[in-house]
């Protein structure tokens, strides 16, 4: 198999070429077809991650052909499509997990961040946190949503009862959580770095009634706000454009120190809330939703061997959407 390797923090992916996986019992082997990048996959290249298991092959929103099955595997069968997301495996057994809580579990795995990932052309899993991708035809479009997607979702349903959602940051999660608002009838007002304005038109173009700076207000309160972008110093924005008794819901992994703000800014029973992580529950909800909304990802493709430029291009917003390595090249 051919893997992109991350050997040392800070520096460039490595080309590899690896003995094929065999899975274990309870797990199966994919031969990647997509993997859509994370800006989590920048926080772990960065050393915005804590203690990975160096070396590691990032990417955790996989999509492939189920090869082989481990023993006691009976399901994906071989020869299916097939996701692999985020988290990897909890163990089933901590107060967290007894509570459908396996987002917090106290003995986790990740893909592509405890256990290597899909940039390469085949991937070991555990077989029980694999989603089945039935009906999704392309792989380049399903990849953005077992991650990007999906954790959108779970913001969303954090956010609770919203008419006006503002999004700060339209990257792969704003632009798909987008057309699920527009869906379901809310209003999206976009926060954007100031002056992107392919942004904010892309934003425009998904339905957004509003789209602008992340140093602007909108022109309605917010009944809630999420925020994509690992910026701290947006947390205070956010919880100003958010009308009494919203809420403000930070959705990434890592972010950046929030600075010190007035009191005045959170009283008035707004609240402020993060999410970790997401359940397999939170995947099949989302994927069983965007079928049914017709969400459409915006993916710019690279080669496998282009990882490099693709975690480049991400992290200086050349593109719209979401990008996603495929094998080859």
């Amino acid at each position: 198999m051919k893997a992109m390797v991350l050997h040392a923090i800070g520096r460039p992916l490595s080309p590899e070429e690896r003995p094929d996986p065999t899975p274990g019992p309870g797990e199966l082997v994919l031969r990647v077809e997509a993997c859509a990048v994370c800006r989590t996959d920048l926080h772990l290249v960065d050393g915005e991650l804590p203690d990975p298991p160096l070396p590691i092959v990032p990417g955790h929103e996989i999509v492939g052909v189920v090869e082989a099955l481990g023993e006691g595997v009976v399901a994906p069968r071989p020869g299916t499509r097939a996701g692999v997301a985020w988290l990897g495996h909890a163990c089933g057994s901590c107060a967290y997990c007894a509570t459908e809580r396996e987002n917090l579990c106290d003995r986790p795995q990740f893909t592509g961040y405890t256990r290597d990932g899909g940039f390469a052309t085949h991937v070991r899993a555990d077989a029980a946190f694999v989603l089945p991708l039935a009906g999704f035809a392309d792989p380049v479009a399903a990849a953005p949503l077992l991650c990007a997607g999906a954790i959108g979702w779970r913001a969303l349903r954090l956010a609770g009862i919203a008419r006006r959602v503002g999004l700060y940051g339209f990257g792969a999660a704003a632009h798909l959580l987008t057309q699920v608002c527009c869906w379901q009838g809310r209003e999206v007002y976009a926060f954007t770095r100031p002056s992107d304005e392919p942004a904010q038109a892309h934003a425009r173009a998904l339905g957004a009634v509003w789209a602008g700076s992340s140093e602007e207000l909108p022109p309605q309160p917010l009944d809630s706000a999420i925020l994509f972008a690992p910026v701290g110093a947006l947390v205070p924005r956010a919880l100003a454009a958010t009308r009494k008794g919203g809420r403000v819901v930070c959705a990434g992994i890592h972010m950046s120190d929030i600075p010190g703000f007035a009191y005045r800014l959170l009283w008035q029973e707004r609240q402020l809330l993060s999410v970790a992580n997401l359940t397999r529950r939170d995947a099949r909800e989302f994927l069983d939703l965007a079928r049914r909304a017709g969400v459409r990802s915006t993916t710019t493709v690279y080669r496998l061997a282009a990882a490099n430029r693709a975690l480049a291009d991400l992290r200086e917003g050349r593109f719209q959407g979401a990008a996603v390595l495929v094998p080859g090249g």
